[in-house]
């Protein structure tokens, strides 16, 4: 079945550049366009669209206010790609937090967008090398998360903790699977059961929810 796309976006040149763009590659349906985001939070309520590009600045409701809103809906499945011109810091941060999926600056390829289109309709997180170490750079600014209860993570398994951990650290299921020493479809299984788990809706928010509760401390990796 094709992706159900829906672009929020003020401009309408973009949302149309989107829609052409989006509508010529395979397995890519836009279902619809927002001027704003209300009516990006009204029409995902309607429209129910697999992934949504969503613009940060726009009037009425912002790009990042109208994400908490579609992400907090725990019965939405509709993920979230944030689109941008504004390379920064607080952005990448933000839409995170927010539940967005992924982000995307606007001055991506026809070729890289559908790709990430698709990724994040996979339920894949979708950080670029360059993201990934804005968000870590982030969390150490912060500093180690306040000692507290941490009883989703203690939900799960030893090795589902472990998972988990090198999702953050940016691995995929056949880099993770090759660290463990197991097959994909192990690792796949075992990401399923703690998103379950933990009632996360992909790896982006396991990434960002790793990084909150201690999992994985800022400054590890591979």
């Amino acid at each position: 079945m094709a992706i159900r796309v829906l672009i929020a976006d003020d401009q309408m040149m973009v949302r149309e550049g989107f829609s052409v763009l989006l509508g010529a590659q395979p397995g890519i349906d836009v279902v619809g366009e927002a001027v704003h985001g209300r009516d990006a939070v009204e029409q995902v309520a309607e429209l129910r669209p697999d992934v949504v590009l969503m613009d940060v600045r726009m009037p009425v409701l912002d790009g990042l206010a109208a994400t908490r809103e579609i992400t907090a809906d725990p019965g939405n499945t509709t993920r979230v790609l944030v689109l941008t011109t504004f390379d920064l810091d607080e952005y990448v941060y933000e839409a995170l937090r927010a539940g967005a999926s992924g982000f995307l600056l606007k001055d991506a390829s026809a070729v890289q967008l559908a790709d990430a289109v698709r990724v994040v309709a996979d339920g894949e997180a979708l950080l670029a090398p360059t993201v990934t170490r804005r968000l870590i750079a982030e969390f150490a600014r912060l500093g180690p998360p306040d000692a507290g209860p941490r009883g989703r993570v203690e939900r799960l398994t030893e090795r589902e903790t472990e998972v988990l951990a090198l999702i953050a650290q940016g691995l995929s299921n056949a880099e993770i699977a090759a660290r463990l020493v197991v097959s994909e479809q192990t690792v796949k299984t075992h990401v399923s059961r703690l998103l379950a788990k933990l009632n996360l809706r992909d790896r982006t928010q396991a990434a960002v929810f790793a990084y909150e509760n201690g999992v994985v401390r800022a400054g590890e990796g591979r």
